[in-house]
């Protein structure tokens, strides 16, 4: 009897790990489909080579004086005998000079050729990103500075 339970208990053992034991055509399939998705990805991946087309064009741009009329417009002095342009990005007006150059030395650290500069008539002091003769080099800073300082605003200087 002690036998007949033995080989009972053998048969079961054989028939659990028989059926737990994985077959190899799922780790086949697997693998396979893991190869299509790299490939599909690597396919993906790869550049794409475009050749630039060129068309000779000549534009004729007349030489026009910029128009500021829009833009508010200040009397500035550059405070420490900074240069000031007519085209300015302002990130930042004060009261208090402090202020005014914490936010300026922020801007230098960023490589801006930051400066303050004061409207004798308000007190005010503005902390100038950017200064250029042209309103388009101006508008070009501004946007590009809107990316940290969304407040970003050009003045034009009297």
């Amino acid at each position: 009897m002690k036998q007949n339970l033995i080989l009972a208990l053998a048969v079961v053992a054989a028939f659990a790990l028989a059926s737990c034991k994985s077959s190899e055509s799922n780790y086949k399939k697997a693998y396979e489909k893991a190869q299509a998705q790299e490939q599909t990805q690597q396919q993906a991946t790869e550049p794409v080579q475009v050749q630039p087309v060129v068309t000779p064009v000549q534009t004729v741009t007349p030489v026009v004086a910029e128009d500021h009329s829009d833009l508010p417009s200040e009397g500035l002095t550059g405070v420490g005998g900074a240069t000031i342009r007519a085209y300015n990005v302002v990130c930042g007006s004060f009261k208090s000079l402090d202020n005014a150059n914490n936010l300026c030395s922020t801007l230098k650290n960023k490589g801006y050729n930051a400066v303050v500069a004061q409207n004798p008539s308000t007190g005010m002091y503005r902390v100038i990103a950017t200064s250029s003769a042209t309103r388009a080099d101006a508008v070009s800073a501004r946007d590009k500075l809107r990316a940290t300082y969304p407040d970003a605003w050009l003045l034009y200087a009297k």
